[in-house]
């Protein structure tokens, strides 16, 4: 059986040269408007539907919170039953929204680790199919249809700029621009402070584990990345930059101004570059940025996170 792609081909907008520290317009791709929340839905969906062409009739999988919903999501629109565990770090909302998608939400371990063993088991014991949130090929594939997508457009870019937690989306992104002839083109890796587990592993030459993730940016949770990923600087132009959790909540909130779209902080991290490292994007004549959503967000949060940070 042959499903269609889930995700939808999102919009891709250009901003005006004065919109962010840069001097640069800024070509935004739109995976905040997805049916899930998020880009996420791309491989998550991409990674399901494989699975369910393959007989699985029950799938798990481990999340914070978007490629939950995103698996939540592919499980309704394929007809099969998904189980998602959550650490007890996923908010309540999370889990309700989950929830409310279609999904069985169990809540096992402090941390994504503990969460996603325990997925891990559950399908094995099960005899049912496991999804990964951000490691492995066919999700990455899933991913790279993003690039496909500006390419199709005619847009040109010359930079990308995107958020990392485990490194699904900089993988896919890599294998986008790979497949679309466009391997000289530098991908802008960016993390929070306190959730930055690829720059730290390049900064170590050895793929690290985060003790603990101290950021708002609960989406770029992941303490370690995926070796894939770790050693994707050796194949492919990465520069890995931080911006503070300040920084990403003021990024979110200036985007809800001028596109009116709310975005988590993991996104916002991406969106703050432009600004915070304004030096690396002038650079570049049309630096392209991956809006990646996340549905950990609402209008009393942001309120919540100005008074905090801002």
């Amino acid at each position: 059986m042959a499903f269609a792609t889930l995700h939808l081909d999102t919009p891709l907008v250009r901003t005006a040269s004065d919109y962010s520290a840069s001097g640069k317009p800024l070509w935004l791709k739109l995976d905040a408007l997805q049916p899930s929340g998020s880009f996420k839905l791309r491989g998550v969906g991409r990674l399901c539907q494989h699975e369910v062409e393959n007989g699985a009739r029950e799938i798990f999988c481990a999340s914070g919170g978007n490629a939950g919903i995103a698996a939540a999501y592919a499980g309704r629109a394929l007809g099969v039953p998904v189980t998602i565990v959550v650490p007890e770090t996923t908010a309540a909302d999370v889990r309700q929204t989950i929830a409310a998608t279609g999904a069985n939400v169990l809540v096992n371990g402090a941390v994504f680790d503990e969460a996603n063993a325990h997925a891990v088991e559950l399908a094995r014991s099960r005899k049912a199919s496991y999804v990964h949130p951000f490691d492995h090929p066919l999700l990455w594939d899933g991913h790279a249809t993003l690039i496909d997508e500006v390419v199709a457009r005619g847009a040109e870019f010359d930079c990308v700029v995107t958020s990392v937690g485990g490194g699904g989306l900089l993988a896919g992104i890599v294998a986008g621009l790979k497949r679309n002839g466009l391997s000289d083109v530098p991908v802008i890796a960016v993390e929070t402070e306190g959730a930055a587990s690829l720059h730290e592993s390049l900064k170590a030459n050895n793929r690290i584990t985060l003790p603990a993730i101290t950021s708002i940016a609960t989406s770029l949770g992941a303490r370690q990345v995926a070796q894939h990923v770790f050693d994707l600087p050796k194949r492919h132009p990465i520069e890995s930059v931080l911006v503070s959790d300040a920084d990403a909540v003021a990024a979110c909130l200036k985007f809800a101004d001028a596109q009116r779209i709310l975005v988590e902080p993991a996104c916002g991290a991406a969106l703050a570059v432009a600004d915070v490292h304004a030096g690396l994007l002038a650079r570049f004549d049309n630096p392209l940025i991956e809006v990646c959503g996340g549905i950990g967000v609402s209008l009393e949060k942001l309120r919540l996170w100005k008074e905090k940070f801002l």
